[in-house]
């Protein structure tokens, strides 16, 4: 448990540091908001499919293939169990803010937080999960949240769900893994690169939209959005692998990701397709501090099963 505490504060503390840098970008004007939107698009389109290729550049294992089944299987059905719970008990007038608190609730900083407490814990293993769960994270930001802060069904077509950055890198990745592919240094060293950006960039998109926030946090649909991400769904995630008989390295992959507190992309999406970044960014810090008590007591218990 003391372990957990200290591998999880420790990871939090460097995010804020990422972020502390991200506000003083913003308060010395050294990131405007046109430079911030250039980062978000090259998170999106460039940073994420890479994360995803680099994490399954390993060698084929028939076990690492079936365990890698019953995560995604895992990922997609408690994506789909949130979506569902959520537009249940998430209301707002303000349809701005219930985007933002509905998509803040639903997804997970399933790669910034939870990659590197995956490897900490559990090792190279961990990681390829954890890298399964963030591919099916990307595939369903890439359809479900564009359709929740895009303004409906009209936003997505048959293009946006089949080609985009979470799926392009799902299938590249899948492929390297499945083949045993060595991708040659002149490939592999730049994407190991890219991937690096992975955390620090996000953090500062973050800190940058936080120099402005008034962290006017008001409202039940908050605090319900909030409690979901940090404690029901990862509970839902534990609960649900233990009835299904999982046990070990892929259910404490899981419900790590499950735990993790609002993912970064809350803000890039709100950024993005206007909503509203304020509270985005304010949801994503404060669920990321408050992550320092809840993630070790919900990782410490799975690890216990």
């Amino acid at each position: 448990m003391t372990e957990n505490i200290m591998i999880v504060g420790t990871q939090v503390a460097i995010l804020f540091v990422l972020i502390a840098v991200g506000f003083g970008c913003s308060k010395t004007k050294i990131l405007n908001d046109g430079a911030v939107k250039g980062i978000i698009n090259f998170m999106l389109y460039i940073v994420t499919p890479c994360v995803i290729v680099n994490s399954y550049r390993r060698e084929f294992d028939p076990a690492m293939l079936k365990g890698l089944g019953i995560t995604l299987a895992a990922s997609f059905l408690s994506h789909a169990v949130n979506i569902a719970i959520v537009h249940l008990i998430v209301h707002d007038k303000d349809k701005r803010r219930e985007n933002v608190l509905r998509f803040g609730a639903v997804f997970s900083n399933c790669g910034y937080m939870s990659l590197p407490l995956q490897n900490a814990l559990l090792g190279a293993d961990g990681v390829f999960y954890g890298a399964t769960y963030i591919a099916v994270f990307n595939i369903v930001m890439w359809t479900y949240g564009v359709f929740l802060m895009d303004g409906g069904i009209k936003s997505i077509s048959i293009k946006k769900v089949f080609i985009n950055p979470g799926i392009i890198g799902t299938a590249a990745g899948f492929l390297v893994f499945l083949l045993s592919v060595k991708l040659p240094q002149i490939i592999a060293e730049p994407i190991e690169y890219i991937s690096a950006l992975n955390t620090p960039l996000p953090m500062i998109v973050i800190g940058y939209h936080l120099a402005s926030a008034k962290f006017n946090i008001k409202g039940a649909a908050t605090y319900i959005s909030m409690f979901f991400r940090l404690i029901i769904s990862p509970v839902i995630m534990l609960t649900g692998l233990y009835l299904c008989g999982v046990r070990g390295t892929i259910l404490v992959a899981c419900v790590i990701a499950a735990s993790a507190p609002c993912a970064a992309a809350t803000t890039m999406f709100a950024e993005k397709f206007g909503g509203d970044t304020t509270l985005s960014a304010a949801c994503v810090s404060l669920t990321t501090i408050i992550s320092i008590v809840t993630m070790p007591l919900i990782v410490a218990a799975a690890s216990m099963l």
